[in-house]
């Protein structure tokens, strides 16, 4: 990555002790930086990848904090793309990032608490080298489940910080939805969050639980009977099942409310409240702001992590095969090109 991604990526990064320590160096783009080193610690070499716990502070506020998140980052050793400051890094060194506010504000890149003459202070620790992708990839791995469950938990608070804050858009969109209910005959149960689930179909088995992959089809409607999206009609070019893993927020959080009250093999709807869905911003052109949303849904299994890792992996490498066939039809049209062209010579 080039120093302007590292330093937008840095805001993931720790504070090291003694920040204040040594003098900062100016760069040329006008951020300061300096490297808190530990003399004992083996240098860095090409081929390593950095463990690197990051921290952010402003002021005396901890912004972010990798350990709180158990989301350390591994970062390829390549003194090509990181910054020229990373040459001389070692096992244990922290290197300190400096960043103006005032350069902020004015590239319209600063948080509204963030006022003028102050600094962000950005810190990379360098944790621990590994020799190999292979080895960061094994110390990676413990860190991958207590990492989704900080951020859905992080996650859960924000969204319920939006509904006690909105209590208006909340009744409005209840009341939207309890007259689209009552117009169409519906029935269904109402979770605590505001998410309408109507079963007309019972499944089998526990309700979906948050460590569950839910495998469904489904059709997304508006209320004005407009069809959006689906997989299980062509015209929208994706007619394959949708794996719902329930211990993230890959899908608008109205279905992972909804679907907790769903099994295997449950058929129904799920009715999702604008704050739930695309919110102010909606999805134009087919989905307006502040659009409540009604889904179709058929769940046709219900996986463990293990399982789904395992399907995951295997559209991985359907997808390698397939660049791959496509990477050598190219080439095989190359040839031929070339075979012609030096035919008519």
């Amino acid at each position: 990555m080039n120093k302007t991604i590292c330093l937008v990526a840095a805001a993931f990064i720790i504070l090291a002790s003694g920040c204040n320590e040594q003098k900062f160096i100016k760069d040329p783009d006008g951020t300061e930086h300096k490297i808190i080193s530990n003399s004992n610690g083996k240098k860095a070499v090409a081929g390593d990848f950095m463990e690197t716990n990051m921290f952010a502070k402003y002021k005396d506020s901890l912004l972010y904090s990798s350990v709180d998140a158990s989301a350390p980052q591994f970062i390829p050793y390549d003194t090509v793309q990181l910054p020229p400051y990373f040459r001389e890094i070692h096992e244990g060194d922290s290197l300190v990032i400096r960043q103006s506010t005032d350069s902020l504000i004015k590239a319209g890149q600063a948080a509204p608490f963030m006022k003028k003459g102050e600094y962000i202070y950005r810190t990379f620790k360098i944790v621990k080298l590994y020799p190999s992708k292979e080895a960061a990839d094994s110390a990676a791995k413990p860190f991958e489940a207590a990492a989704k469950i900080y951020n859905k938990k992080k996650t859960d608070e924000q969204i319920e910080k939006v509904i006690s804050s909105n209590d208006s858009l909340v009744k409005a969109d209840d009341k939207i939805i309890s007259d689209y209910m009552a117009k169409n005959n519906l029935k269904g149960t109402k979770t605590k969050w505001g998410t309408y689930v109507v079963i007309d179909s019972a499944g089998t088995g526990p309700m979906i639980g948050n460590n569950d992959v839910a495998v469904v089809n489904y059709t997304g409607r508006t209320f004005e009977d407009s069809t959006f999206d689906s997989n299980i009609n062509p015209k929208f070019g994706h007619p394959e099942p949708l794996y719902v893993d329930m211990s993230q927020y890959r899908v608008i959080p109205g279905w992972i409310d909804g679907l907790k009250l769903m099994q295997k093999g449950s058929v129904g709807k799920i009715i999702v409240p604008s704050y739930l869905a695309y919110g102010a911003g909606g999805r134009p052109p087919k989905i307006a702001p502040n659009s409540n949303l009604v889904f179709d849904i058929k769940v046709t299994d219900v996986v463990d992590q293990e399982a789904y890792q395992k399907e995951q992996e295997k559209e991985q490498q359907q997808m390698m095969q397939q660049r791959q066939m496509m990477e050598q039809m190219q080439r095989q049209m190359q040839q031929q090109q070339q075979q012609q062209q030096q035919k008519g010579k």
